[in-house]
């Protein structure tokens, strides 16, 4: 399957809240979905770090980094960590590194755009709590779906198309 957000709109529309800011793609896999676990942090990506050194099977985290363009939030050894821990993707409100690398990586990752800083590492963040992007109440427990049409949430699973 090419595409999947035209399909679950289809067949889903009053379910899905649709992103209205235009994320570029940077992740080697262009469709993933799941279950949404949530970081809050800014110009620092310890707790980002943290969370994607767990097992992330069947899930997608939700980074709000405050529409940040000055460090990036995820990198390549980051990225590599949430691959083997069996992430499916990262959808970040500010910015990745390593751009080049990550498109070859078997994961689904979004942002704002890249840039080549790191942050630093303080300690700072909050995991797992509410977040709010494009006027979305984003929470723990709900499922992301994203393709290059954009990015959706839904409160509950969705039936995916049989093509997948």
């Amino acid at each position: 399957m090419i595409d999947l957000l035209p399909d679950l709109f289809d067949d889903y529309s009053d379910e899905l809240s649709l992103f209205e800011t235009q994320y570029y793609q940077y992740g080697g896999k262009r469709i993933f979905w799941g279950e949404i676990n949530t970081v809050k942090c800014f110009e620092d990506n310890s707790k980002v770090r943290d969370i994607l050194g767990t097992d992330g099977k069947g899930k997608v985290l939700v980074v709000d980094g405050g529409g940040s363009m000055n460090r990036a939030l995820l990198g390549d050894l980051i990225a590599m960590n949430a691959v083997e821990n069996g992430w499916e993707g990262i959808v970040i409100y500010g910015c990745v590194r390593d751009a080049g690398v990550l498109e070859t990586m078997n994961i689904g990752v979004k942002a704002l755009g890249a840039n080549p800083i790191k942050t630093k590492k303080k300690g700072v963040g909050e995991v797992n709590s509410i977040l709010s992007l494009d006027n979305i109440i984003i929470e723990p427990g709900m499922m992301l779906y994203s393709d290059r049409n954009g990015i959706a949430i839904a409160k509950t699973k969705l039936n995916l198309p049989s093509l997948l």
